[in-house]
């Protein structure tokens, strides 16, 4: 794909679900781009092996993101090594089991919204306080295509994507005239371990909606994330930016 080029010197960029896949590309990109990068995620092995790969003064901070006092940790611990956040990427998301609606236990529904919306609301919650005291802060949420269009056998992931897609709209007007902009992307399957993780019909099905007929790839996301977050991003709050291959028409 073209090389795009951006600059982020001098910015610090937090980053969740960050050991792999999107989260993962982004950090690289913007760390590649000048920003101090810092990964957040739930397995401290994983992160291990990011931080190494990514070297420098990357930090890691193992987190649950449905833990809100460990979220406002790991703020506190990049704010003491980089100084505050400027950029907030949230990126640790489920797709949880692929099961029909009766199927689908209180525990599970528990499990994909505490993980994929509330993760989402703690962090930006915890960022927002430094962000619009500084007049300058960038948040760009992961959703999907199924928090618009809703998938079958994924009643909790489409809800907990329209739940960061609602939350997206409100935050972002909460902060407007901040110097914060808050905005999310709303990818159809991208080729991440989470998705190779769903069930073959899953997949087929959504790979049947999309026109390109292909998953995206990480380094798509990436940059569209990484454009999101920039200076560049000047008039745009509370909008979600479709990454679906021609899927999404509204």
């Amino acid at each position: 794909m073209p090389e795009l080029h951006f600059d982020f010197t001098g910015r610090v960029a937090l980053i969740t679900g960050a050991a792999s896949g999107v989260g993962l590309a982004t950090a690289r990109l913007l760390q590649d781009a000048g920003a101090k990068v810092a990964l957040l995620d739930l397995s401290a092995d994983a992160l291990e092996a990011a931080t190494a790969e990514l070297g420098g003064d990357a930090l890691a901070c193992p987190a649950d993101v449905t833990d809100s006092a460990q979220i406002d940790a790991a703020v506190a611990a990049v704010a003491a090594a980089h100084g505050p956040v400027d950029v907030l990427v949230c990126s640790a998301g489920i797709a949880g089991a692929s099961l029909p609606t009766l199927e689908v236990t209180d525990e599970e529904w528990r499990r994909v919204m505490a993980i994929n919306a509330d993760g989402t609301f703690f962090a930006m919650r915890a960022v927002l306080p430094g962000m619009t005291a500084k007049g300058y802060g960038r948040i760009v949420n992961v959703a999907s295509v199924a928090g618009k269009e809703g998938n079958p056998m994924a009643a909790a992931y489409s809800a907990s994507k329209a739940a960061v897609i609602g939350m997206t709209k409100s935050v972002g007007k909460d902060v407007a005239g901040t110097g914060v902009l808050v905005n999310c992307v709303c990818p159809a399957p991208i080729d991440t371990p989470m998705v190779r993780g769903l069930s073959e019909e899953h997949v087929q099905y959504m790979l049947s909606r999309v026109p390109l007929a292909r998953l995206a790839t990480v380094d798509e996301a990436a940059t569209l994330i990484a454009f999101m977050a920039s200076d560049g991003m000047t008039f745009s709050t509370g909008a979600a930016f479709d990454l679906s291959g021609g899927r999404l028409t509204y």
